[in-house]
């Protein structure tokens, strides 16, 4: 199955004015990247997002969400958000600044 492309519209229009954000096809969907690192993207018809650990196990803990896990074994720090769990484009929006301010912890690449 191919990637909710709705989805990767939102996010793109959600982030269209961050500084240093460009998108890339991973995972059989796309990945989006801030500074060279990846912190949001869309597999099938799920928000993927990268939280650190501490967020992803408090997100968890939250409807609509799970590990992201795509090969067997779970990214650590990483979740899946199903569409019921972004509805909103506000709630977008706050999933994608939690994401963010993870991955502006991290250096560039």
């Amino acid at each position: 199955m191919a990637y909710n492309i709705k989805i990767d519209q939102r996010i793109q229009q959600c982030v269209s004015r961050w500084d240093n954000v460009d998108a890339k096809k991973m995972f059989g969907g796309v990945c989006h990247l801030l500074n060279g690192n990846m912190f949001c993207g869309v597999h099938k018809d799920f928000l993927i997002l990268r939280l650190g650990p501490t967020a992803a196990d408090e997100a968890l803990a939250k409807p609509f969400t799970k590990p992201f896990d795509i090969t067997g074994k779970p990214m650590k720090g990483w979740v899946m958000v199903s569409p019921e769990g972004f509805q909103t484009d506000a709630i977008l929006k706050d999933w994608l600044l939690l994401a963010k301010g993870f991955v502006l912890t991290l250096p560039a690449k």
